[in-house]
Order: structure tokens, then C-alpha cells, then sequence
């Protein structure tokens, strides 16, 4: 008989096994060693069995068991101590705590997904881990950052594989009791519940669980309440799982339910308001209009005031690289959500008009949510150099007349969690070798700390690991439950180990590695210097294209010739991939360039001593240096994508057969030492760039300092500072249309201008009325191009009004030595200017010679 209803009954813990619980209920245990490895020593077995959680350990493992530990001297003070570092961990002062100067009071961090452990499966791939990665370098930062984001009852999903090599998806429900969360109560014990009215007299509820991240909470709304219908109920039922109405429930209770469950939070615990909101991803766009809405209400503002507070202390970071990414709305039923009194005060017309798509070429009949996300965040990033060359190409029209290396998006380029994601085997060793686990911190170029003997050692120990996990994945997946013979010999820890993990979009190219069938076998099979491949991914369940490329590659990897040397490991997850990333010696990524928008995989890899082989796209174009792996070569020229694909494909299968084979089987003493000086080289210089705590310290530098001091000049003296900009922003935008340069002089250069000459500039300017405070009059010099186009690392001058106006123009000039060589070029022009404004252009508003 199926239970209606399943729940998690808790022991009851003896006085000196109490601070059990407090362990448990912290996820610091995910990435602290000596925390997983206590609760792991209660019951090994039943520790790997109910998927490696401290709660569910403590539900499942008896009363009996817990009152024989609590008499165990040795346990005993194991538990003590472990208590004791935690409480160190948590009160002690860290790197924020030690930064200079002005700082945000608080941020809140929201995102659709999360993925802090494979026991809390809140996330479908690399926007949650990076999530959860930059929760945990916050925690250990010190960072004062709440994450936001949803309970989802049945998590994304769990991955099967057909005989006939169909990925097959089930949905196992979830006890946040079970899973180590805490309910959010009231001062009365009573749980907070949050509400937003919606359309047709409907209301939404939801509960707030929290997970203490560190030192970091990450509060969870979940909609499975007594207070909902069915139907409300079903809203936080599956990530990604819903599409059309369904999803954008999903992302108003986000948006704006988040806000209010930070609210919430805030007064329970008395922590300060958030002076910094950043969306990781245009899901949550709708907070902005909830703090709107909040400053209309009860702060008395205008719309174009709180448009400008709110912006001002917005962070807003896009990771997709193509539109077909970007959740999009119809208009009309986006109208019926801002009409129906969610947003009190909010002008529904202006406000829907923050996220349509406007522009030539755009739809104005759809609501797009990146639109959105970039019109309510003052401060906007890509996740790496290149992404952030593509957004600003992609989301360019938002700013027309601007060119497009000055569209205000910069870019900081991901990390991950070095203590989540390195081996323990290789903690082990850093310890070893210099007395700390730290090992994206030290100089493994250095042979007298550790030998190649003892890098290669662990290498090959992770290598092991993977090989006897990847047999029993493989075995508990056939369908008879019977492992045949050929499982003992699947993969080989002597061989050349390539990984292959990831989502499952067409984009990825999952199966260019099976272009040339033949080739591979051959590559595969090798009598002497054979290759293996260890692959893993899921494709969302909607999306047909991706699953036939996992059947294509299951199906292949299936054939009796090749099929120990390379094997599809299903369910892929943070647990698969804690195995994964260390016990392969290289890290395959073959993206359509430029479509990786970071891509942290390789990262993870990378800090476990893997080489990188790789199209240079994502976080790879920026830090490829020839010694850390190998470039694909894009093939940009391709008439089509059959040719492209053709060619990548060879260039792969080429650089496996000429480089990394000959270089991974050549040895002294047993040992490849070519190879690991590039592994050695790979660990210290990527491991101290491809961090969290890295991407989390820039954040804070470059974004959320200054989006917090934006927001504080709005903020103070009853919002003074956001009036007096939204007015600004009124005035030029009413001017600008005539606005114009109307001559441009320069004087003082000789026919043949050398270095130490000057270039005296006057410019004449039509300003309309508008003060000469109001705007820059910017002088752009540099070298040029054959097209007479400046260089995109050109200068900008500002030049100086030199007299009052006179009918109606103003006269502005300039002096500039000559220091550069070559051709040179220069212009002028005209855009608004304010302190509060993050960049010239950001109005969208230049005027140019005609």
C-alpha cells in the first residue's frame, strides 16, 4: 500500500550527542571534511544509503545506535569539538569584516535554483551550482548575504536510462524536515506565511524554510500549505517543470514573495534591510517591482523616484548567451498580474513597459524577463569576458546609438567552491605538504613539497574511485539487476580518462565526439595507448532534441567493441560529479562558440589537477594559456553547421591522437612528468583564479560596494538624492531630442604631426536649456582602424565650457598632448551627466556630429 503522507521522526539525543543537531542542521557539513566524516563514522553503510545527509542520518539511524555513541568517550568529544569549530566558524571575523572603507549593510542574493548538495536537489545544472557555490564563498568571506529562492516539492528530477537508451524521469517527493531545514516561525512559534493576490480573487501562500548555509541562510518559499487550493499548491511543485502561467507563478512568488520573505526575516532576526538586491538570472525580476511598489506605498514616492532608488542598489547578472534562454511572457497575461492590485500603487502601463520588447525587431507583444532584469538593475554583469561581449551585443538595442563595447554591462567571470569541489584525497596531501587543506591557496609547481610520485599517487587514487563507482552506477542500472562479467572490466584506471558532464541542450554538442564513429573506436580501443570516456548529463524532460542525443551516445557506447571504454553514467548530480571531476585526467568541453556563457565544469576539473580540452568559449577563451590543456580549434569560417561540426570534430580526434595521448603515455620511472607539469601548472595558476571566493570578492568590490553607496545617496534625507535623479533623468530626456554639436575646431597641428604636439579642441553645443552641469562633452581619441574606427581601448577626455552661453550655444574646449604614434583619430560628443549614473551611456542618450 502507497503512504499518503511521508515524514521524518526524530530521535531523541542524549545531552553530550545534543550539538548533533546543530551540525546537522548547518550545511557548513557539506564542505567541511571533518563534519561529513563525523556523521559518516555513526554507520558507513547506512551513511552512503540514505545519500550522505546529517538529518536523514539522524531519522534513520535508531535510538539504540545514538545511545550507544553517546557513551562512546572517543565520539563524544569528536562531537564536542566539531561544535566548537563551528561556533569559531561563525563568529569570527572574516575578509568582509576586514575590507576598508564603506560596505553594504546587507545583499540579498535571489535565484530560481540552487545546488549546495546533492541530498538538497534544488537545481538542474550550472546556474544553481553557482549559486550554491556563491553562498558558500560568502560564508567563508563573511559576507552578510541572504539567498532567496523556492522549495521545490519534487526537486528537478531524477534520470533513469531505458534499454532502448531513453532518458526516463521520476520525481521522488521531498521532507524539508528530513532534509535538515527549519520552518520560519513567528515570535509566537506560529509559521510565517507570505501572500500575493493574484488575478480572479486567487491568493497564493507560502511557508518559508531556511538553510543555514555557513553563516549564509538561503530562505525557501513552498506553496505546499493548508492555506493554498490545489492548485496554488502545485506552484513550487517542480523546477523548470511548468511552462506559461505555471512558471510565471513560479517567478512572482520568487520576485516578489522573496521580497517579502526577507521582510520577514529582517524583523525576526533584526538584521538590517538589503541595501543591495542581486538577480542571478531574470527569473527574480519581479523584486524590483515589489520594492517599487513598497516606496510608493509607504514611502510617498513617485514612479520615476522609486524607478531610481530601486535601480540604484540593483545587481543584476544575465547567464545566457542566446534569447531561447530568457524566460518571455505573453504582454497580456503579464497586464493581467500588474491589474489586479499585486503591485499596489504601481502604474501598471509604465510598468509593463519596463520589460517589453520595444525596440526594431523586437515583440512588443511579449514581456521579456532579462528586459526586465536590466532595466530595474543600475549595476548588470556577463559571467565571463566573452559573455560579457556577447550581452552586450545581444541586449544593445536597449541603449541605441550607444556602440556596443560601451553598453553598460561589465562582466565577472564565474568560480566555484574550492572546499565543496576538491577531492578529499588531494586535501589530504595539501595538508600533508603544507599543513593546510587549502589547496587552490599553494604552489604545486613545487616538486620538493610534493613529489610527482605523490601527485600522480592521488591522482591515480581519484582515478581508482571513479572507475568503482562508474561500476556500480552501471550495474545498478540494468534493468534485470544482474551486473554481467563485462562490468569488471568497464573503464581502467591506467588509461587515459576523458570527462564529458553536463546539461543536455542541442548547443553543447553532446555527441560531436561521435562524428567520425570509426575514428573514435579506434581511438577507444588502441591496443597500446587506448582512450576511455566517462560522460554524464540530463536533458530537460520537454526537451526531445537533447534526449536523442543522449540515446545516440548510450546506444553507441553500448556496442560490445567500444563498451568498456566508454560508458554514460546515469542521474548526474553534485554526488556523481564530486567523483567525476577528480578521476578524470582531462575535461572535454565542445560548445557552438560563443554559446558557453562561463561553463564552471571545467573549473572543478581543473582544481582536482584535470587538464582542460576545450573550444575556447566561456571562462576557457580568457584563461587558455597553452600549458593548462588544449584548445579546440573554432572552426568560424564553416559554410554550415554540418561543415563546422565536421571539422571541430577532427580537430578534437586530432589533438587527442598527436597530444594528449603521446604526452599522458610517455613516462620516466613509471610516472608521466611531462604531463604533470601541466597538471602542476593548471592546480596553482587556475587554482587561484577559477575560486568562488575569487568571483565573490569582485562581486563585492565592483558591484555591490558601489550599488550600496548608490542606493545610500538615493536613500538619505527622505530620498532627496532618488528625487533629485529621477528629475534629471526627466529633464535631459526631454532635451536631448535637441540637443546637437553644432561645430567642431581644432587647431595647432602641424601638417605632419609628431609626438609632443597638442590638438586644441572647441566644441560648440545646442543644450536645449539644459545647464552645462547637465552634460559631459567627451573628446574620444585613439588609434583607428581602416574604417577610421577608433580602437576599442581609446581615451576619453572631458572637455571644459569656456565662456556662457551665447545664443543659445555653449562653447567647450580642450587641450591634447599627442603621446600616441600611428594613425590617430579623434571625435566628440555630448552625454548626460550625473554622479549617480554608473556610466555616460547608461540613458541611452549621445549626440554625435552629424
Amino acid at each position: 500500500m502507497k503512504a499518503i503522507r511521508t515524514f521524518t521522526v526524530r530521535p531523541v539525543l542524549a545531552e553530550a550527542l545534543a550539538p548533533l543537531d546543530r551540525l546537522a542542521a548547518n550545511w557548513r557539513w557539506s564542505w567541511s571534511r571533518a563534519t561529513h566524516a563525523l556523521f559518516a563514522s555513526m554507520d558507513p553503510a547506512l551513511w552512503e544509503h540514505i545519500g550522505q545527509n546529517p538529518a536523514r542520518m539522524l531519522g534513520a539511524l535508531g535510538q539504540d545506535r545514538l545511545d550507544e555513541l553517546a557513551h562512546d568517550e572517543g565520539f563524544v568529544q569528536r562531537v564536542r569539538e566539531e561544535d566548537e569549530r563551528l561556533t569559531a566558524y561563525l563568529e569570527g571575523d572574516r575578509w568582509f569584516q576586514r575590507l576598508e572603507g564603506d560596505k553594504p549593510a546587507h545583499i540579498a542574493y535571489f535565484s530560481p535554483e540552487f545546488g549546495v548538495d546533492g541530498s538538497l536537489p534544488q537545481y538542474s545544472g550550472g546556474l544553481g551550482i553557482l549559486a550554491g557555490d556563491h553562498l558558500k564563498s560568502a560564508s567563508d568571506l563573511g559576507v552578510p548575504l541572504t539567498g532567496v529562492g523556492l522549495f521545490y516539492r519534487a526537486g528537478y528530477f531524477r534520470q533513469s536510462i531505458g534499454d532502448d537508451g531513453w532518458q526516463r524521469e521520476s520525481y521522488p517527493l521531498l521532507d524539508p524536515y528530513g532534509l535538515g531545514l527549519t520552518l520560519l516561525r513567528d515570535g509566537e512559534g506560529s509559521p510565517v506565511e507570505i501572500s500575493l493576490d493574484l488575478p480572479g480573487d486567487r491568493v497564493l501562500h507560502a511557508r518559508v524554510w531556511v538553510a543555514d548555509i555557513g553563516r549564509v541562510p538561503l530562505l525557501l518559499l513552498d506553496s505546499e500549505t493548508p492555506s493554498n487550493s490545489d492548485e496554488m499548491r502545485r506552484v513550487t511543485d517542480r523546477l523548470y517543470g511548468g511552462g506559461g502561467e505555471h512558471r510565471l507563478l513560479q517567478e512572482l512568488l520568487l520576485g516578489v514573495g522573496g521580497v517579502r520573505a526577507v521582510r520577514a526575516w529582517c524583523a525576526l532576526t533584526a538584521r538590517p534591510a538589503p541595501d543591495v538586491y542581486h538577480t542571478n538570472e531574470g527569473h527574480a525580476g519581479f523584486q524590483g517591482l515589489e520594492r517599487m511598489s513598497e516606496l510608493i506605498t509607504q514611502d510617498g514616492l513617485g514612479f520615476d523616484d522609486a524607478l531610481a532608488q530601486v535601480r540604484a542598489g540593483t545587481v543584476f547578472t544575465t547567464h545566457t548567451p542566446v534569447p531561447a534562454g530568457i524566460d518571455r511572457f505573453p504582454r497580456d497575461l503579464i497586464a493581467d498580474y500588474l491589474a489586479s492590485g499585486l503591485f499596489e500603487g504601481l502604474d501598471a502601463g509604465r510598468a509593463i513597459a519596463l520589460g517589453l520588447e520595444s525596440w526594431s525587431g523586437g515583440d512588443p507583444g511579449v514581456f521579456n524577463m532579462a528586459v526586465l532584469g536590466l532595466h530595474l538593475g543600475q549595476h548588470a554583469n556577463g559571467v565571463s569576458v566573452l559573455h560579457g561581449e556577447v550581452s552586450r551585443g545581444m541586449f544593445g538595442m536597449l541603449w541605441p546609438g550607444v556602440d556596443v563595447d560601451e553598453v553598460p554591462i561589465t562582466s565577472i567571470t564565474n568560480g566555484v567552491h574550492a572546499p565543496t569541489w576538491v577531492h578529499p584525497a588531494l586535501k589530504a596531501l595539501s595538508e600533508q605538504a603544507w599543513g593546510d587543506a587549502h589547496t587552490d591557496t599553494h604552489d604545486w609547481n613545487d616538486r620538493s613539497a610534493v613529489s610527482d610520485a605523490e601527485l600522480w599517487g592521488v591522482r591515480q587514487q581519484m582515478k581508482a574511485a571513479l572507475v568503482s563507482e562508474a561500476r556500480r552506477r552501471v550495474a545498478a542500472s540494468l534493468s534485470n539487476g544482474h551486473a554481467p562479467a563485462w562490468i569488471d572490466d568497464l573503464l581502467d584506471p591506467e588509461v587515459l580518462t576523458i570527462g564529458f558532464a553536463r546539461r543536455v541542450p542541442t548547443y553543447k554538442r553532446l555527441t560531436l565526439m561521435l562524428r567520425d564513429p570509426e575514428r573514435l573506436t579506434a581511438l577507444l580501443t588502441d591496443p597500446e595507448r587506448p582512450v576511455q570516456i566517462v560522460i554524464g548529463g540530463k536533458s530537460h524532460p520537454a526537451d526531445d532534441s537533447g534526449k536523442i542525443l543522449i540515446q545516440q551516445l548510450v546506444r553507441f557506447s553500448r556496442d560490445p567493441k567500444v563498451r568498456g571504454r566508454i560508458v554514460f553514467l546515469p542521474d548526474y548530480d553534485i554526488g556523481l560529479a564530486k567523483d567525476l571531476y577528480p578521476g578524470c585526467d582531462v575535461w572535454l568541453n565542445n560548445p557552438l562558440r560563443p554559446l558557453e556563457a562561463c561553463g564552471t565544469s571545467g573549473m572543478k576539473a581543473a582544481l582536482n589537477g584535470a587538464l582542460n580540452l576545450s573550444i575556447l568559449d566561456g571562462w576557457w577563451d580568457e584563461w587558455y594559456d597553452g600549458r593548462n590543456g588544449w584548445a579546440i580549434p573554432t572552426a568560424d569560417t564553416a559554410t554550415s553547421d554540418e561543415e563546422r561540426d565536421d571539422a571541430e570534430a577532427s580537430a578534437l580526434y586530432d589533438l587527442i591522437e598527436h597530444q594528449l595521448v603521446p604526452r599522458f603515455y610517455e613516462r620516466e620511472g613509471g610516472v608521466p612528468v611531462a604531463w604533470l607539469d601541466m597538471v602542476r601548472h593548471t592546480m596553482t595558476d587556475l587554482g587561484q583564479k577559477a575560486t568562488s571566493d575569487r568571483m565573490v570578492r569582485d562581486y563585492v568590490q565592483r558591484l555591490y560596494v558601489p550599488a550600496a553607496a548608490h542606493d545610500v545617496a538615493l536613500r538619505r534625507d527622505g530620498f532627496a538624492g532618488a528625487k533629485a535623479l529621477a528629475a534629471f533623468v526627466a529633464r535631459v530626456t526631454d532635451a536631448w531630442p535637441h540637443v546637437s554639436i553644432a561645430s567642431v575646431d581644432s587647431s595647432g597641428i602641424p601638417a605632419q604631426a609628431q609626438a609632443g604636439d597638442s590638438l586644441e579642441v572647441t566644441a560648440a553645443v545646442r543644450l536645449d536649456g539644459l545647464s552645462p552641469d547637465d552634460v559631459a562633452v567627451e573628446l574620444a581619441y585613439g588609434r583607428t582602424d581602416e574604417d577610421d574606427t577608433l580602437a576599442r581601448d581609446h581615451s576619453v577626455q572631458r572637455l571644459q565650457p569656456a565662456a556662457a552661453p551665447v545664443d543659445g550655444v555653449t562653447t567647450f574646449t580642450g587641450t591634447l598632448p599627442l603621446a600616441v604614434t600611428g594613425t590617430f583619430g579623434y571625435t566628440v560628443r555630448v552625454v548626460p551627466a550625473h554622479p549617480q549614473l554608473v556610466s555616460p551611456v547608461e540613458l541611452g542618450l549621445v549626440t554625435s556630429p552629424s
